[in-house]
C-alpha cells in the first residue's frame, strides 16, 4: 500500500479516535445542545459528520455526490458515523483506485470532519459534560481501529 494511502487511513483512524472520544457516553438530550439559535445542535453536527463520510466516500469512488441528510436520533447519527468510518477505512484499505487526490480528500470532507468532532467536544464541555482533553500526539491510533474499541487515553487532563 503507497504511503498517502496509508496515511490518509491514519487520519481516518484518528477522526475515529477523537469522535468517538466526543460521542461516547453523552448524556440524554445532549443532540438537543447547541450554542445559540442560529447554530447547529450537536445532533446536527453529528449529522454532518455523516454527510461529510458520505462525500468522502463518493470522492474515493470518482462519482461525487454531495447529500445532506435530514439529522436522526443521536444513537441513529452515531451509529452513521462509524458505518462512514468503517466503509472508507474498506475502501481504502481493499487499494481500488483513488477517484480523487489524497491530498483533497484530506484538505476537504476529512480536515472538515476533524474541525466538527472538535465542536462536539466543545458542546460537551458548554453542555456540563465535558471530554477530557488529552495529548493526542501519545494516543494509540492506527490505521484501521475505526470502531468504538478504542484504546485507552495515555495522558488526559481537565
Amino acid at each position: 500500500m503507497d504511503a498517502k494511502r496509508e496515511f490518509l487511513r491514519h487520519t481516518v483512524a484518528a477522526l475515529a479516535y477523537r469522535g468517538v472520544k466526543a460521542v461516547r457516553e453523552a448524556p440524554a438530550g445532549f443532540g438537543s445542545v447547541r450554542v445559540c439559535a442560529t447554530t447547529r445542535s450537536a445532533v446536527e453536527v453529528l449529522a454532518h459528520i455523516g454527510d461529510l463520510l458520505d462525500w468522502a466516500l463518493s470522492l474515493v469512488r470518482g462519482r461525487e455526490v454531495w447529500h445532506a441528510a435530514p439529522p436522526g436520533t443521536w444513537d441513529q447519527e452515531v451509529e452513521r458515523f462509524l458505518n462512514g468510518l468503517r466503509s472508507l477505512d474498506d475502501y481504502l484499505r481493499r487499494g481500488d483506485p483513488l477517484g480523487c487526490s489524497a491530498e483533497k480528500l484530506f484538505q476537504g470532507p476529512i480536515a472538515d470532519a476533524l474541525t466538527h468532532v472538535g465542536q462536539l467536544a466543545t458542546l460537551r464541555r458548554l453542555s456540563g459534560s465535558p471530554v477530557r482533553g488529552e495529548n493526542y500526539f501519545t494516543a494509540e491510533i492506527s490505521a484501521g481501529r475505526v470502531s468504538t474499541d478504542q484504546a485507552a487515553a495515555h495522558h488526559e487532563f481537565d
